[in-house]
């Protein structure tokens, strides 16, 4: 990857790490059988695409709880709040930028999960905008201060995974330069 996106990703992990030790906010981000799945894949396209489905159960639940729908029986994010949730968004997204990062730094035969990976990182993140979006107008309205510093640090590191996930995809669909 360039420098450039590296350092979008160093940025974005002190940024991480100071919202985890910052605050309150430090419960397990994934469930067991979320953290299982991951290691059980092998692959960085199904590694990303099991964080990102994480990712965005997160964000429907919380926006589910911030409308009065009460999760089911059974539910692994039923004893999560929504500033949790959003915690949890955020350090998944931080997670997939590292393994993403990490895999486009090693050239080799996987270059094509790469990029499928950032395929789904780039359209997982368009998506995930329109969520927070939403969230942060719910914030708003409710007037819950701590939620919508949450949404607005996730819309950063999700803009920040967008562009990363563009500029790795232009990288890899630029023909390679001559000697």
């Amino acid at each position: 990857m360039s420098r450039r996106l590296l350092m979008i990703f160093l940025t974005l992990t002190v940024v991480g790490g100071a919202l985890t030790t910052s605050g309150s906010l430090s419960k397990e981000f994934l469930t067991d059988k979320e953290i299982e799945k991951i290691q059980e894949a092998q692959g960085i396209a199904d590694r990303v695409k099991i964080y990102l489905e994480a990712a965005a159960l997160r964000l429907k639940a919380a926006q589910d709880r911030l409308q009065g729908l009460e999760p089911k029986t059974g539910d692994p994010l039923e004893l999560f709040a929504p500033e949790e949730m959003l915690d949890g968004y955020y350090r998944i997204l931080g997670s997939v930028m590292l393994n993403v990062d990490d895999a486009f730094q090693k050239p080799g035969p996987n270059q094509q999960k790469v990029v499928a990976a950032l395929k789904s990182l780039k359209k997982s993140t368009e998506k995930a905008l329109g969520d927070l979006e939403i969230l942060k107008k719910i914030a708003e309205e409710k007037r819950k201060e701590e939620l919508w510093n949450l949404v607005n640090k996730s819309i950063d590191i999700t803009n920040a995974a967008h562009e990363g996930a563009e500029f790795g995809l232009s990288k890899e669909s630029s023909p390679p330069a001559k000697k």
